[in-house]
């Protein structure tokens, strides 16, 4: 440790992209951590505005006098926090997202950020890592060979290219049983629920649904005239055993959304012995069936029955929720009422999307990009766990065999001051509570422990670009108790 004497420096070099760089290395601290007080300080002050180019570590090294390796390390920790970023091609550059913070009278502290640095909200995959090539080389051959009613008025049930390539994907992957006939194309998970709520939504108007779940499903069915019911949630999945006069269930069996883990076997059994007993439904929501990392793949409910499960599936996880493509697995005798539902043309999913993902299935490119994202995941989940288990211990983490998120569970009482305590990181992340049921009872019931009313951090360690993860991590880590 020691203080630089050099006040300031000049930095104006071939390789700088041309740009004159102005530094202030002054104050006490290391060679690097003084480097990157004064970088952080030129972005705060907007002097080094977002995009602004930073000469190559080696440049700024020669010109400042000291190791390269400290400018290196020092741009690679600012990329990581978020600060800066680095693409080959392209160099080190001011992170676009940072935005200069104004200076508060009287105030001793930083002021909060009014938009998050990180962001580990679950919901989708890093935009990144789309794949642009070969998504791009599919859409050129399904044009190509696209007939031309592709471009007329589109077939409610989806492209039939589109639904014979999920029809074989499906039962490879997911063991579902299936024919293209039974399959209907829709824009996702929301409006399969919508349609599922016109055609099955009479009788009782009551739909059970776990105990955890998105707040925004439960909202939608609300708005068709649906109330839903809460189905207590432990180790084992939804305790479905406790089902009662409802006209169907939703479950998210392969993944539970969000406390992690796959449905007992005993009760997708009974699952499927309660909808054949009682004529009701089970809507399966395989949301992310596809991302496991410690376990076995784990088959859909579907195929345990499939005149009594209809399957809801999407790439909104896998490729990018713009697409907007998603599909029903419907039992036959829903398969025209659902269709009826939709409309006499498709307003909804693309046809030249439909096709091209269609080709990107059949092609193989879907299962390479699958594989690609299973073992990125897998990765940042490793980091994730990593990193708490070396500067937050005490943290219990679960759900962490699939999908593309993590429950952090936390002491009692504590969840909203680490939610507010991580915002202060500038890290946006989301309480558990959050995706509790509002009828929902706290507490331990028939035996076993089940998880409502406890306290923790749904991670989504998939939604952060690359550059920002260990930023992300850091915050977290300071966020927690």
């Amino acid at each position: 440790m020691g203080c630089i004497s050099v006040a300031e420096a000049w930095v104006n070099s071939a390789e700088s992209l041309g740009a004159d760089l102005h530094l202030e290395l002054t104050g006490p601290g290391s060679r690097r951590a003084v480097l990157m007080r004064a970088l952080r300080d030129g972005i705060r002050s907007g002097r080094l505005a977002p995009g602004t180019g930073l000469p190559p570590y080696r440049s700024l090294a020669a010109d400042l006098g000291i190791a390269r390796n400290t400018v290196a390390d020092a741009y690679a920790e600012l990329v990581a926090e978020g600060w800066l970023t680095a693409r080959q091609g392209s160099g080190t550059r001011v992170a676009q997202q940072v935005a200069p913070v104004a200076p508060v009278r009287g105030q001793r502290t930083p002021a909060r950020p009014t938009r998050p640095t990180y962001d580990l909200v679950q919901g989708q995959p890093d935009p990144s890592a789309f794949p642009r090539g070969a998504w791009l080389a599919s859409a050129r051959r399904a044009l190509t060979a696209a007939p031309h009613d592709a471009f007329g008025p589109g077939d409610p049930r989806g492209r039939a290219e589109l639904r014979e390539a999920l029809a074989g994907y499906l039962a490879r992957v997911r063991g579902v049983r299936t024919n293209p006939r039974r399959i209907v194309v829709c824009s996702g998970a929301a409006h399969a629920l919508r349609l599922m709520a016109a055609v099955a939504g009479g009788g009782s108007g009551r739909w059970a649904v776990e105990s955890y779940g998105l707040p925004y499903h439960r909202a939608l069915l609300a708005g068709e005239g649906i109330r839903t019911v809460p189905l207590a949630v432990d180790e084992h999945g939804a305790r479905v055993g406790e089902l009662g006069a409802v006209g169907a269930v939703l479950l998210t069996p392969a993944h539970q959304f969000p406390t992690g883990g796959p449905l007992h076997p005993e009760r997708r059994a009974a699952v499927v012995d309660w909808a054949r007993s009682t004529g009701g439904l089970v809507l399966e929501d395989d949301y992310d069936g596809e991302f496991r990392y410690d376990r076995q793949p784990v088959g859909a409910v579907q195929s345990l029955d499939p005149d009594r499960v209809v399957l809801v599936g999407s790439v909104s996880k896998s490729l990018s929720p713009t697409l907007r493509i998603g599909w029903m697995v419907l039992p036959e005798q829903l398969v025209d009422d659902v269709v009826a539902a939709k409309g006499e043309r498709e307003q909804w999913s693309s046809a030249t999307e439909q096709l091209t993902l269609a080709d990107f299935i059949a092609s193989g490119a879907y299962d390479r990009h699958v594989r690609t994202m299973r073992q990125r995941h897998r990765r940042r989940r490793d980091q994730l766990v990593s990193a708490l288990a070396e500067r937050a211990p005490r943290v219990r983490v679960a759900g962490i065999a699939a999908g593309l998120h993590a429950v952090l569970e936390l002491p009692a009482g504590t969840e909203r001051a680490v939610v507010k305590a991580a915002a202060w990181q500038g890290l946006a992340v989301e309480g558990l509570a959050d995706y509790r049921h509002p009828d929902c009872p706290a507490g331990e019931g028939a035996g076993h422990r089940e998880r409502d009313g406890r306290d923790g951090l749904v991670v989504g360690y998939a939604t952060p670009p690359e550059h920002t993860y260990g930023g992300a991590l850091d915050a977290l880590c300071r966020a927690l108790p």
